[in-house]
């Protein structure tokens, strides 16, 4: 459970500084911001959409920190590429 704590502390932390990067990039505005409003809006809906397939793929009896890093795992990729494609 610790490492389920500690994974979702940094997972937040980076999710943060994601948002952080998008609020600069939408506030310069132009053509680079109407594509980064649409791409964020089209990657949490399939996020929102794959996320209860991707967890339920331990199964129903899985435990609740199985489950827990599942969902972490399915946010921490695409959360990692925003911020490496936002820094640059």
């Amino acid at each position: 459970m610790p490492e389920l704590m500690l994974d979702s502390w940094m997972l937040a932390g980076e999710a943060s500084y994601v948002m952080w990067l998008r609020g600069i990039r939408l506030m310069a505005g132009g053509k680079l911001a109407e594509q980064e409003a649409g791409r964020m809006v089209s990657e949490k809906m399939l996020a929102s959409m794959t996320l209860i397939p991707a967890v339920m793929a331990g199964g129903i009896g899985q435990s609740v920190e199985s489950a827990g890093s599942r969902a972490l795992a399915h946010y921490r990729k695409p959360v990692r590429a925003n911020r490496r494609r936002l820094s640059r």
